[in-house]
């Protein structure tokens, strides 16, 4: 099944004062994972995924993005820090001088012998330039992350990168 776009509520206690989001779910038949298993997809883009966010990371750098501390985690999910992780929800994200993010994977249960993995994105924007990088980022957004959630039952047995 294709991942599909439903309607994200806000506000969310992930990111409190988020004032954009986004969700995405896929209904998954047969083996049940958790919630940091289907984040793991995060950490196996596809080639075409991770060469857009190595441009964006060199950009950024240039810019003077992602500067700021980064917060105290648990591991990483591809190049996330992992904020939170149980059986029903992981949480990676960070906070940065021009937008704060977190992405939120969950799992429940769904019809049959399904589970339902959702991808939330939750973003508060601090600054004009939030603003601008959000609009600009927008559509690549919109074509990876549902890609990364498609690919969930391939990637779901992928390593969490552990602390430094």
């Amino acid at each position: 099944m294709r991942p599909r776009s439903v309607a994200a509520g806000l506000p969310n206690a992930w990111l409190p004062g988020a004032d954009w989001s986004d969700r995405h779910e896929l209904l998954v038949f047969g083996e049940r994972m958790t919630a940091a298993e289907a984040a793991r997809a995060l950490g196996s883009a596809p080639g075409w995924v991770r060469s857009l966010l190595a441009l964006r990371n060199r950009f950024a750098s240039l810019i003077g993005l992602n500067a700021a501390a980064p917060p105290a985690h648990s591991g990483l999910i591809g190049t996330f820090p992992l904020l939170h992780s149980d059986d029903r929800e992981a949480v990676v994200g960070y906070d940065d001088r021009h937008l704060d993010f977190r992405i939120v994977v969950d799992v429940r249960e769904g019809p049959a012998d399904s589970q339902i993995i959702g991808m939330t994105t939750l973003v508060r924007r601090r600054n004009l330039f939030g603003r601008l990088y959000l609009a600009a980022v927008m559509p690549f957004h919109k074509a990876i992350v549902p890609t990364l959630l498609a690919g969930v039952n391939d990637r779901s047995r992928a390593p969490v990168i552990p602390p430094a």
